[in-house]
């Protein structure tokens, strides 16, 4: 399949998708996907894509982004309390 065709297939399948939601497939290593899956068990308010969300929006900021949305989910990260890793 070449360029054009790929970035076709995958503009039409973003199209498809909800404008506030992406769908993400990345490889974690080991540790890191051990370390999230223990944080997520020992706090029944956060699953495994607010984790993501929030750490993604941690790092945005924190490298200079300044959209709105991305803040107010840093800023709401902050503010939602969870227990001690």
């Amino acid at each position: 399949m070449d360029q054009t065709s790929q970035t076709n297939l995958t503009d039409m399948k973003l199209e498809r998708c909800s404008s506030n939601k992406v769908s993400l497939e990345t490889e974690l290593s080991e540790t890191l996907y051990n370390t999230m899956k223990d944080f997520v068990l020992s706090n029944p308010t956060w699953d495994q894509y607010k984790l993501i969300n929030s750490a993604l929006a941690t790092f945005l900021v924190q490298n200079g982004c300044t959209d709105n949305a991305v803040s107010e989910i840093y800023l709401n990260q902050l503010f939602t309390p969870s227990k001690s890793f």
